[in-house]
């Protein structure tokens, strides 16, 4: 593969990350839809989200399988097709069980898609020698914040069964072009360090998965609860509501862009600590914020931090010692994403009780830990060589 075909696939994996995140972003507007459509408490919407992350953590293991039988190449391209199509039918679903068994398959194909991208992203660090891990969640950043943003509008003005249409047929389009040009890595001669079969045994890439779990749930309490928060609690109407991931998104999507030169600079126990430090900040003030517009900016703020806090945890996880990066990356995103399997059924019935402000609150010390614990990332900065595959 010439080096041309590397960057090719640098930018395709991007296209991945970016047509990923516009779906996810547009599911964040559709969440207060959802309460609107069937009338749901703060704990039925719960375990409606329940159901999505059911479906993605279920998918993840999986999904490192299969990339380790076929590669990242072959199941992003799948994964992502059926991601795409699969947000359709949050928008057909007549009634609750079936709206839940909708995201059960949104969550699967959306986590499956997840981790076959990371993986292919890691392939692309190792052939082109350079970190690109939170360039590529620039991406994914961006494209939730033209999700986000872009999702408000539609929504009121056309209705959420257009918002759904036209957001499937632009990501999937960008899936379909994007797909020729995803590279391929060697092939594993086996499925693990030494040939072993199974979960890998190093404690390391367990812990890096706690921290990816301690880094995602936040992300993704903002995702699914910050419009509802400025909804119930600040009157906010739904393009509003909206701001809060849009302004995170947005944030995000720029300090990625500037992650990866932050971290060659500074390496990625440092940029780790100073990222943690900030989103806690945003997340307190979030919690203590008296209206719509300081909560908003205080999301950013977050944002700002939280921005290259996965990226990093990822490509350390990607590039553990003695185990594929398909093994370490299933790990991390399984542990991680199992945050949105747990997490919003707590919040929501924490909610119900206390209102959102202790929560946010609480995350802000989650993020403390993960300060605490930044050491632990360092294989990041160790990016192993990645030959193109032989032909």
């Amino acid at each position: 593969m010439s080096g041309r075909d590397a960057l090719y696939g640098r930018w395709a994996v991007a296209a991945f990350f970016f047509a990923n995140g516009f779906v996810t972003g547009s599911w964040a507007p559709e969440i207060p839809v959802l309460v609107a459509r069937f009338s749901l408490s703060e704990t039925a919407l719960g375990l409606l989200i329940l159901a999505f992350g059911v479906g993605a953590v279920a998918a993840m293991p999986i999904c490192g399988y299969l990339i380790g039988r076929f590669g990242s190449r072959v199941v992003s391209r799948v994964a992502g097709v059926l991601c795409c199509v699969s947000f359709l039918g949050i928008a057909a679903a007549p009634t609750v069980p079936l709206v839940a068994a909708a995201l059960v398959l949104f969550g699967a194909m959306l986590g499956g898609m997840d981790v076959a991208m990371n993986s292919n992203a890691v392939v692309v660090e190792r052939r082109l020698q350079r970190a690109i891990m939170s360039s590529s969640h620039g991406f994914w950043s961006l494209g939730g914040f033209a999700g986000a943003g872009a999702g408000g509008l539609m929504v009121e003005q056309w209705g959420h069964v257009a918002h759904i249409s036209i957001v499937v047929v632009f990501a999937l389009l960008l899936v379909l072009l994007a797909m020729p040009f995803l590279v391929a890595e060697n092939r594993p001669a086996s499925p693990g360090a030494g040939g072993r079969r199974g979960l890998p045994r190093g404690v390391l890439v367990y812990v890096t998965g706690i921290i990816a779990l301690f880094c995602m749930i936040p992300e993704g309490a903002v995702l699914d609860w910050a419009a509802l928060y400025l909804q119930q609690e600040m009157g906010a109407d739904y393009f509003t509501a909206s701001l809060p991931f849009t302004a995170f998104a947005g944030v995000m999507a720029v300090m990625r862009f500037l992650g990866d030169g932050m971290r060659n600079r500074l390496g990625a126990v440092n940029t780790m600590r100073l990222s943690a430090g900030v989103a806690a900040v945003g997340m307190l003030g979030a919690g203590l914020a008296p209206n719509a517009l300081f909560a908003t900016v205080a999301f950013a703020v977050a944002g700002l931090g939280v921005a290259n806090m996965v990226p990093i945890v990822f490509s350390a996880a990607g590039n553990q010692p003695g185990i594929s990066s398909a093994a370490g990356m299933s790990v991390a995103t399984t542990m991680g994403y199992s945050g949105i399997l747990f997490a919003p059924s707590l919040i929501g019935f924490v909610a119900e009780h206390t209102g959102f402000s202790p929560i946010f609150i609480g995350f802000a010390v989650v993020l403390i830990i993960v300060l605490l614990m930044a050491n632990l990332v360092r294989a990041a900065d160790h990016i192993a060589p990645q030959p193109a595959p032989s032909t």
